[in-house]
């Protein structure tokens, strides 16, 4: 697993020609078809990701530049492109996926060194400019779950997978909501504790698995609890 932003670019590339594969198939029905995000169609999740790259091209400008330019101009114009963008032609829905792809690819290579030094306000607060790439590779890989259009979490590359699962464990271990549990990889011995490990249950599955869990993209079907039981109820996540 690598934070190094240059690093991950080949990896936001290959996802992202991941994602425009499964769009180009899509006609009229399945772009107006319900998604699995609630009150979002999948044309809804295909504005969303194309506004989210314009958006990390506005927080790139404005590491590079110094300007204090903002991720969406406001929550409100947000949610109004997205519903405007939503009821779109497939052919179009999929041009606009692409060239902001390109737009914020083209934004990553203009970035000097020093530039990621720089620290930019997001919709959740302030982050370091290094982290948006991966910010970036984590949108396309769950949204493109979410289209519910073949592409599962057990599609995710291992690395992809591994980090998004100890990015989530990580944040559980601040969350006083989060229940106490071990989350125990299948096949090695690695474990994330969350909370008291005393009397918590070992959750046990492949990385994909246990990350889509955490997340909501999955109910747990195939992991297994020990002793057995119910699976513990993760909190919300972003």
């Amino acid at each position: 697993m690598t934070s190094d932003p240059l690093l991950l670019t080949g990896e936001v590339d290959a996802a992202t020609d991941r994602l425009l594969r499964t769009v180009a198939a899509f006609d009229a029905a399945d772009v107006a078809a319900a998604s699995p995000l609630p009150g979002w169609t999948r044309g809804h999740v295909l504005a969303h990701l194309a506004r989210n790259a314009d958006g990390f091209v506005n927080l790139l400008t404005a590491a590079r530049t110094g300007e204090p330019i903002p991720m969406y101009a406001s929550a409100e114009a947000r949610a109004t492109d997205i519903e405007a963008g939503a009821g779109r032609a497939p052919a179009d829905l999929l041009d606009d996926l692409r060239r902001s792809a390109e737009r914020f690819a083209a934004a990553v290579d203009a970035m000097p060194v020093e530039a990621w030094a720089a620290t930019v306000q997001t919709r959740r607060g302030p982050w370091p400019a290094a982290t948006l790439v991966w910010g970036r590779l984590r949108e396309v890989e769950v949204h493109h779950v979410d289209l519910a259009a073949g592409y599962r979490p057990g599609d995710w590359p291992d690395a992809f997978a591994q980090r998004l699962l100890h990015e989530v464990a990580t944040g559980l271990a601040d969350d006083p909501e989060a229940p106490a549990m071990v989350l125990r990889f299948d096949g090695v011995r690695h474990e994330i504790v969350v909370g008291e490990p005393a009397g918590a249950p070992t959750i046990t599955g492949a990385a994909p698995e246990l990350a889509a869990w955490l997340i909501g993209r999955s109910a747990g079907e195939v992991l297994s609890v020990t002793p057995d039981g119910p699976l513990p109820t993760p909190p919300g996540w972003i």
